[in-house]
């Protein structure tokens, strides 16, 4: 398991170091990421909305099922027939109790709605902000030319001026691009 953790570790720093040295590609990651959060909110929120629905309409039948056994009551006790009203109120606090229930999960459930809708609206307004900024990213990446990677800047200053070349200065740009080759391959993890 260490071994796993190591190479899960050492993959997620590479990722960091790849990510800083490119923003663009972070800031891509993140639009994703806030995609995927808006596709999942809104999801969330029409889930809500049918348990919503539902309860609504739980709560409608056991209103109708109250009447009917309040009706019953009413009949059973003009009748005289106490040997039905005691059951018949049971039935009633029961059905009571179990509006009262589904009421409580009615409002919840609709909390969760209001709270996933603002949730929405932040990530909306989130995306439109990383928006503008990967748009002003990719604005400054086409004005701004790219710098050659270091050391290519020499290879071409040596190729226009032949005659400059020496020696000792073949030996400094060997050994610049072994150094150059090692380090490479030490941020590659090679």
């Amino acid at each position: 398991m260490s071994l796993f953790n190591d190479v899960s570790q050492f993959l997620e720093a590479q990722l960091d170091d790849f990510l800083r040295q490119n923003p663009q590609l972070a800031l891509q990651v993140l639009e994703d990421q806030l995609r995927e959060q808006e596709a999942e909110t809104r999801r969330l929120i029409l889930k809500l909305q049918q348990q919503e629905e539902q309860l609504q309409g739980d709560i409608l039948a056991i209103a109708e099922d109250i009447r009917l056994w309040h009706h019953r009551i009413t009949k059973a006790e003009a009748a005289g027939r106490q040997d039905l009203v005691t059951p018949a109120r049971e039935r009633e606090a029961a059905l009571l109790r179990q509006g009262n229930q589904r009421w409580g999960q009615l409002q919840s459930t609709q909390e969760n709605r209001q709270q996933s809708e603002v949730l929405l609206q932040k990530t909306l307004t989130k995306r439109q902000e990383l928006a503008k900024k990967i748009a002003a990213a990719k604005a400054n990446q086409t004005q701004a030319p790219t710098p050659p990677p270091s050391g290519w800047h020499n290879a071409e200053r040596y190729r226009r001026h032949p005659d400059s070349v020496d020696v000792v200065d073949s030996q400094f740009r060997e050994w610049e691009l072994e150094d150059e080759l090692k380090q490479m391959r030490k941020d590659l993890g090679i």
